[in-house]
C-alpha cells in the first residue's frame, strides 16, 4: 500500500454534512442512536442553531470553505457552554477496555461530520459562532492530549482530519498552527511508543503539508538570521520521525534511494523530501560560514561571540543528518559540508552541546570533522558536574607516608554516589586544603599506581610514557580491586580536569573502546610481534603454503614472572597448521590471547571502576574520542612549556610587569630546563602538566604576588589560586638560587603550607 494521493473528496468540506448523512430516515436513526448511546447530541443543536442548513446543502460541498464567505446563520442561545458540556460528556465516557472500542468510539465524530461542522462555525462571519466553533475545537484538541497514549493514537484520525479541514479554510489563522502543533505532539508521543497501531501509509500525505511549512519557517527564520527557536525544531522533529517511518515502511527495500526518483509510486513525495533536505544543507552551509567569521582568526577559543539566535543548529543537523537515510551519498554531502565547516561545526559543539540534551551520538559519524575540544567537551559530558559545596564532598585525610594504601581505602570503600559530588583533600599535619592540595594528591597517587615498582601495569616497550595492565600482577590477590580503584581515580581526575601525566597505551585503550582489537592496534605495542603477523597475511599465498605456513601452529607460547608455558589457541591447536586459508584467523586469535585474554579481568575490573563516575558506559565516553584525544586530557600538551604563553597568561600584585624582579623571573624561566621550569610550575599550581591548548586552558590565569618578608627567603605559594609569593629580591642571582631549589623535584612537590 502507498501513500495515497490528495482527490477532490480530500477538500477540506469533502466529508458529508450533518444533512448528507442523513440521507435516509434510517440512516439518521441510526447516527441519532450513536449520538444517543455516547452523549453526543452535537449535531442536534448544531442543526437547530448554529449552521444554517443551505448553506451546507449537498450542492455546497465541493468547494472548500474560506473565511470571507457571507455564511449566515442564527445567534447560539447557551450553545458554546452547552456543546463543551457535551464535548466533556463525550470524551470522559470514552472505553478504556480496549484501543479498538476507543478507535470506533471516537469515529462518531468523523461519521457525524462534527468536524466539519466546528470549522464550519469557526469561519463563520457572526463573530458568536467563531467563538463557539474556536473554543469547542481547542477543548477537542486539550482533550486528545489529556488521554493516556494508547488512547490518544486513536484520536490521531479525528485531529489529522482537524488539521486538514482548518489548513484548506483558514492556513494564516493561529487556531490551524495551534492544531497543527497538538498533532505533531501527539505523533511524537505515540511514535516514542509501543502503541503506535494507526495506519503510518494513511498519515503520510496528511503529514506532507505539515512538514513543507515547518521547513519553510525553520529555513526563513535561518536566512534571516533569527533561529530557528527550539519549539520550531521540536515541531519539525516531531512531524518528520513519524513520517520518515511512514515512508520507509512501504518499501523497506527502497532506501536508501539514488536521486532523482524515477517510474515509482512515491516518486513525488521523496522527490519533495529531497528537496527539504537540500534547502536545509543549503542553509545550513550559509549559516556556518556565518559562525566562522563571527569567530574569527581565534576559532573555537572565540566561542564567546557565538549569538544565541544559533543554539537550534546542531538539532537542525542532527535532523539533516536523519534524512542522510533515506538518500544514497546524502551522508557524504553532510560529511563533506562538515568537513568545510570543521571550526564552526565544532564551536557549535563546544557552545551548545549541554548535560541532559537530546543524544549527541549522531555527532560522531562526522568525527574527522570536530576537534580535539569539541570531542573533549562531547566526553566531558557524561560525567556530573563537580559541586563547590563542602559539606557534600566525600573527605579524605591522608598521610604522605602511607598514600597508596589510604587513598586505595578511601576511595574504594565510598559509594559511587558520594564520589560524584566532589572530593575534600587535606594531608595529614599540614593545614593547606582546597582545589591545588587535590591537584597534587592527583599526580601522586597516579605517580603510586603506575610505578613498575607496583606491578599493576607495564611500560610499553616503544614509549615508556604508556602503560597497560600487567598479566603477571595476578600475584596479588587484591589486584582486581586495585585496578578498579585505578578505574576510578583516572575517572576523577579527568572530572576534576586534572593532568597527571599518564597515558595509555593503544591496545589497553581500544580494550576499553570495543571488544575487538586489531593487528594495527597491537602497533605500538609490540612492534616485533606486529611485524611478523603483518608479513604472515602478506606473503604469498603459493608461497606460504609452500614453505607449510613457517611451521607455524595454533598455539602461543609465553613467559610470565620466569615461567614459560604454551597455550592452544584453538582445541588441538598444536595440531593445526597455520596455512594461507586459516591464517587470518591465526593472526585474529594470536592477538586476542596475547593482548586480551590474559588481561581481560583487569580491563574488566578497571572499567567497572571507571563506570562508578560516569553516567554512561564506558565504552560510549571511549568512543567519542581518540587515543590523542584522551593523552591531551590525562595528560596535557606535548610541547614543551611556552615561557611566551605563560608570560601571557600570568598578572602581578604587588609587582609591576616593567619591575626588575618580574623581568629577572622571566629570565631564569628560559635558562631553566624543560623538567626544572615543570618543578617550578608544580610548586606554583601542582600541576606538571598543563592542557593541549595551552595555559590559556587552566581554570584561571597565574599570579605572581610581592613577598613582604625578608627579602632572601624562599618562595611559598597557594596552589589553589595559582597564586606565586616571591620576596622582592635584591638581586638576579639570589632570585636564581632560590627558585632553583624550589625547583628540585622533592621540594616542589612537598609544599602544603600557606
Amino acid at each position: 500500500m502507498t501513500l495515497r494521493r490528495s482527490t477532490a473528496a480530500d477538500s477540506p468540506i469533502s466529508h458529508r454534512s450533518p444533512l448528507a448523512v442523513a440521507g435516509t430516515d434510517n440512516h439518521k436513526r441510526k447516527l441519532d442512536d450513536y449520538a444517543a448511546d455516547y452523549g453526543l447530541d452535537l449535531l442536534q443543536k448544531m442543526k437547530r442553531h448554529e449552521v444554517d442548513a443551505d448553506r451546507i446543502s449537498p450542492a455546497s460541498q465541493q468547494k472548500p470553505l474560506t473565511s470571507g464567505e457571507n455564511y449566515r446563520g442564527e445567534n447560539l442561545y447557551g450553545g458554546r457552554t452547552n456543546i463543551n458540556d457535551k464535548l466533556v460528556k463525550f470524551f470522559a465516557r470514552i472505553p478504556a477496555e480496549s484501543n479498538r472500542s476507543a478507535a470506533k468510539y471516537l469515529k462518531i465524530f468523523s461519521n457525524s461530520s462534527v468536524p466539519a461542522a466546528l470549522v464550519m462555525l469557526f469561519v463563520s462571519p457572526l463573530e458568536i459562532n467563531k467563538a463557539c466553533g474556536k473554543s469547542s475545537i481547542k477543548l477537542f484538541l486539550n482533550s486528545c492530549v489529556a488521554l493516556p497514549v494508547h488512547q490518544q493514537n486513536s484520536c490521531l484520525p479525528v485531529v489529522l482530519e482537524f488539521c486538514r479541514l482548518l489548513r484548506g479554510a483558514c492556513p494564516d489563522n493561529k487556531l490551524y498552527a495551534s492544531c497543527r502543533n497538538t498533532l505533531g505532539s501527539m505523533l511524537d508521543l505515540v511514535c516514542k511508543s509501543d502503541e503506535f497501531q494507526f495506519r503510518l501509509f494513511t498519515i503520510g500525505e496528511e503529514i506532507y503539508p505539515c512538514v513543507t511549512e515547518l521547513a519553510d519557517i525553520i529555513v526563513r527564520e535561518l536566512v534571516e538570521n533569527t533561529g530557528p527557536s527550539l519549539s520550531e525544531v521540536q515541531k519539525f522533529s516531531s512531524f518528520w520521525q513519524p513520517l520518515k517511518r511512514a515512508v520507509t515502511a512501504q518499501l523497506p527495500c527502497l532506501f536508501p534511494v539514488a536521486m532523482p526518483l524515477r517510474n515509482t509510486v512515491m516518486e513525488a513525495e521523496i522527490g519533495k523530501l529531497y528537496q527539504i533536505f537540500r534547502r536545509l544543507m543549503t542553509v545550513m552551509d550559509i549559516c556556518m560560514t556565518r559562525i566562522e567569521s563571527s569567530l574569527g582568526n581565534r576559532g573555537v577559543a572565540n566561542t564567546e561571540a557565538m549569538s544565541a539566535t544559533w543554539s537550534q543548529y546542531l538539532a537542525v543537523l542532527k535532523i539533516v543528518d536523519s534524512m542522510c537515510e533515506l538518500y544514497q551519498g546524502a551522508k557524504e554531502q553532510l560529511a563533506s559540508l562538515l568537513n568545510a565547516r570543521k571550526v564552526s561545526f565544532s564551536a557549535l559543539v563546544l557552545k551548545f552541546a549541554k548535560r541532559g540534551d537530546d543524544d549527541h551520538q549522531w555527532i560522531f559519524d562526522y568525527k574527522e570533522a570536530t576537534t580535539f575540544e569539541s570531542r573533549r567537551h562531547l566526553a566531558m559530558l557524561l560525567f556530573p558536574d563537580v559541586k563547590e559545596d563542602y559539606d557534600e564532598m566525600h573527605e579524605m585525610l591522608i598521610d604522605r607516608s602511607n598514600l597508596f594504601a589510604e587513598s586505595f581505602e578511601y576511595i574504594s570503600g565510598a559509594t559511587p554516589g558520594s564520589l560524584h559530588s566532589g572530593l575534600f583533600m587535606e594531608f595529614k599535619n599540614e593545614e593547606a586544603t582546597g582545589p591545588g592540595v587535590l591537584r597534587e594528591w592527583f599526580y601522586l597517587v597516579c605517580q603510586e599506581i603506575f610505578n613498575p615498582r607496583n606491578a599493576l601495569f607495564l611500560r610499553s616497550a616503544d614509549d615508556f610514557r604508556r602503560f597497560s595492565p600487567n598479566p603477571a600482577s595476578k600475584v596479588d590477590p587484591l589486584h582486581l580491586s586495585y585496578f578498579e580503584f585505578t578505574g576510578r581515580v583516572i575517572a576523577l581526575a579527568l572530572m576534576h580536569k586534572v593532568q597527571v601525566g599518564v597515558l595509555f597505551d593503544r591496545v589497553f585503550f581500544s580494550q576499553l573502546a570495543h571488544p575487538e582489537i586489531s593487528l594495527e592496534d597491537i602497533k605500538d605495542t609490540d612492534r616485533v610481534m606486529y611485524n611478523s603477523c603483518k608479513q604472515i597475511l602478506e606473503m604469498d599465498p603459493a608461497f606460504f603454503d609452500s614453505n607449510a605456513g613457517l611451521g607455524l601452529t595454533f598455539e602461543l607460547e609465553t613467559e610470565e614472572l620466569g615461567k614459560r608455558e604454551t597455550v592452544e589457541l584453538l582445541p588441538e591447536g598444536k595440531s593445526i597448521a597455520v596455512n594461507s586459508e586459516n591464517r587470518e584467523q591465526y593472526v585474529k586469535l594470536l592477538i586476542k590471547q596475547r593482548f586480551a585474554a590474559s588481561i581481560s579481568q583487569h580491563v574488566e575490573r578497571f572499567s567497572k571502576g571507571f563506570s562508578d563516575i560516569l553516567s554512561d558506559s564506558v565504552p560510549a565516553f571511549f568512543k567519542r574520542i581518540y587515543l590523542e584525544d584522551f593523552d591531551g586530557m590525562l595528560r596535557g600538551g606535548e610541547n614543551p612549556i611556552s615561557i611566551d604563553d605563560w608570560k601571557a597568561h600570568t598578572e602581578y600584585n604587588g609587582f609591576r610587569e616593567t619591575d626588575r624582579q618580574i623581568d629577572w623571573f622571566w629570565k631564569i624561566m628560559k635558562k631553566m630546563t624543560e623538567e626544572e621550569r615543570r618543578s617550578v610550575l608544580f610548586f606554583w599550581t601542582s600541576t606538571k602538566f598543563i592542557p593541549v591548548e595551552g595555559f590559556r586552558g587552566l581554570s584561571s590565569k597565574l599570579y605572581i604576588y610581592r613577598l613582604h618578608e625578608a627579602n632572601d627567603r624562599l618562595p611559598t605559594s597557594h596552589t589553589c589560586f595559582y597564586r606565586l609569593c616571591l620576596p622582592k629580591y635584591p638581586t638576579m642571582g639570589l632570585m636564581e638560587q632560590r627558585l632553583r631549589f624550589i625547583a628540585q623535584d622533592h621540594v616542589s612537590s612537598s609544599f602544603g603550607k600557606w
